[in-house]
């Protein structure tokens, strides 16, 4: 079932947003000279105000992760085992992802960011079992 990779296709396409909120803070932190280009020489300097950090921390959040979440979508549709309850839990994943992405971006409250975060790795390692007993018994 193709329907698999239309989660993957909305989380990476949240990446991809989130990666330019990352290029517009740099923009509007240096019109603000509150940065210079060299604050990024080797990653980000201590010089960097958190709110210029905060989204390149998240999308780094965004490429840890959730590359499991993108393994498990291919090894399920290579191996014939996509059924609606793992497109379920890949949307919920990816709801709890953008979730979590929102919570950092905006407000950062550390435990609510960290239950979305919790709960979405939850749902993968659903995912991750389900692709255990689906193999198991092919």
């Amino acid at each position: 079932m193709k329907s698999i990779f239309y989660p993957v296709i909305v989380l990476t396409l949240w990446t991809l947003l989130v990666q330019i909120a990352i290029a517009f803070a740099r923009f509007r932190a240096g019109a603000r000279r509150q940065i210079q280009v060299e604050d990024f020489k080797y990653g980000e300097s201590p010089a960097v105000p958190p709110d210029v950090c905060i989204p390149n921390r998240n999308y780094m959040n965004l490429l840890e992760a959730p590359m499991l979440f993108y393994v498990a979508c291919l090894v399920l549709f290579v191996t014939a085992g996509v059924t609606h309850v793992a497109v379920v839990l890949a949307w919920l994943y990816v709801a709890l992802r953008i979730v979590h992405s929102i919570i950092h971006l905006t407000y950062n409250h550390v435990v609510h960011r960290l239950t979305a975060f919790a709960i979405s790795n939850g749902m993968l390692a659903v995912l991750w079992l389900l692709i255990g007993v689906h193999l198991a018994s092919a």
